[in-house]
């Protein structure tokens, strides 16, 4: 199979990229005996909108990650479709579908909780002024790209090489425009077309790639990184909603701490964490940096095993080292006590964050819920230590004091170890830990002073007095 691929690759990649035309290039087809997918392993949802977009006389494919992801015996994340029926046309077949999007507008078929994401094939801009719906800025930004066209100028469109791969249920074939198969088969992640316009085209592209290749375990073809690192602060203009969601995909996709490192190597860190990279040295020794590797090693597990991750819990860790370097100069300049400090750092670190990343509202009350917690967990005598325990976000709180522990030792490691110990401990002994630590803080329960009844006065004797 692979000699047949590497023979259409080379006819297709010998091209330069302003010479290809994939609407006269044959693609290449791999029937059902040579390629590893099965049905099986779709969802069923997904192959109800193929069959049904096909029954009506529509042209319908799995395209994308999808078949990426099954050619390399991975487990889909989710199942996108292709086909020439518009969006309009899509919703009068299913009434579960909601229509979304204005750059390019897209059909959602909802199936509970599932979504199928149905898109139209994309065509190129067409230069009559009166039929073009897209939209390009002074930069080559597409900002509308409402341009309908053949499943040859969709393959075009697509942004990397194993994206552009198609599977048909009317013949259970594989169909590959741009050299994909040979690319997977290589382990590189190659754009189509030319990098520096299709950066400026959409500078996530840059982050995509490197997603792609730290989670594939693949390199980035030469001539796409070329670009990447004088074509970063384009990144700075995407709006800070979308760069957000882009992060979450980065950094919790398994992979996180190969993607942040390669993020680094590329430059394309400090757009999205302008605050973090102050913090930053050539040997990777600072706080920040240690805390942001055990956050995503420690992430990483955490999806590896199917475990739940909280993005809250992962901003908090990184943003750590950031607000108390700042809490110590407002408190060393202003005269404010720490915790008051510590209170205007925290506003003032998140506010900045949001500016280039929209974390919402529900994770940035976790994260000062996270942090606050960090004060209030070394006071532990009397009752305190108890009523902590039952706080809601006492876990989060531990979990992260631990990896303080790791990163700087001393007071922190032991009150992580304290309360180790106190979890998992019986309730006489948890008692007998506390009484033990009032000793050893020497504070003492002073005896409440007893006092006596107090005499009712008779209202009627000061009256005759």
């Amino acid at each position: 199979m692979f000699n047949r691929v590497t023979s259409f690759c080379r006819k297709v990649l010998n091209l330069k990229d302003n010479e290809r035309n994939f609407s006269e290039l044959v693609p290449l087809v791999l029937p059902r005996d040579e390629h590893g997918i099965s049905r099986k392993d779709i969802s069923e949802n997904a192959l109800k909108v193929l069959y049904r977009l096909n029954k009506n006389g529509y042209k319908a494919y799995l395209v994308g990650g999808g078949v990426r992801d099954l050619l390399l015996d991975k487990e889909p994340k989710d199942f996108d479709i292709a086909t020439n029926a518009t969006p309009e046309e899509v919703r009068k077949l299913f009434r579960n579908c909601r229509l979304i999007g204005r750059r390019f507008r897209l059909a959602h078929i909802l199936f509970g909780r599932e979504i199928i994401e149905v898109a139209t094939f994309r065509g190129h801009h067409q230069s009559d002024a009166e039929k073009n719906t897209s939209s390009t800025s002074s930069d080559g930004m597409l900002l509308r790209d409402n341009v309908y066209g053949s499943i040859e100028e969709d393959a075009q469109r697509r942004d990397f090489t194993i994206n552009a791969l198609y599977y048909g249920v009317d013949d259970f074939a594989v169909r590959d425009y741009a050299g994909g198969v040979a690319d997977l088969k290589d382990g590189i992640v190659r754009l189509i077309g030319d990098p520096e316009t299709r950066y400026r085209e959409d500078p996530v592209r840059m982050l995509r790639a490197a997603r792609f290749a730290a989670k594939l375990d693949m390199t980035i073809s030469k001539e796409t990184e070329a670009p990447i690192q004088h074509l970063a602060h384009l990144l700075k203009d995407i709006p800070a909603a979308r760069l957000f969601e882009e992060s979450l995909k980065l950094l919790q996709s398994g992979q996180g701490l190969n993607t942040y490192l390669l993020l680094r190597e590329l430059d394309l860190f400090e757009p999205m964490f302008p605050l973090l990279c102050e913090h930053f040295t050539e040997d990777m020794s600072s706080k920040t940096e240690q805390m942001l590797e055990i956050v995503l090693r420690s992430t990483d597990k955490r999806i590896e095993s199917g475990q739940r991750i909280n993005p809250a819990f992962l901003f908090a860790a990184m943003l750590w080292y950031p607000v108390t370097i700042r809490a110590e100069e407002i408190s060393f300049e202003s005269g404010l006590s720490y915790y008051d400090a510590f209170m205007v750092a925290s506003n003032d670190i998140i506010d900045e964050q949001v500016k280039t990343l929209a974390i919402p509202r529900r994770f940035t009350a976790m994260i000062r819920d996270i942090w606050l917690l960090q004060l209030r967990l070394g006071r532990r005598t009397g009752n305190r230590a108890f009523k902590l325990l039952e706080l809601p976000k006492f876990r989060a709180a531990f979990d992260f004091l631990e990896m303080r522990g790791e990163v700087e030792g001393g007071q922190p490691e032991e009150l992580a170890n304290w309360w180790r110990v106190f979890q998992s401990a019986g309730n006489d002994s948890r008692k007998t830990m506390l009484q033990d630590l009032n000793k050893a803080s020497g504070n003492k329960k002073k005896p409440r002073r007893r006092r006596g009844p107090t005499r009712r006065r008779n209202p009627q004797a000061n009256k005759e007095a």
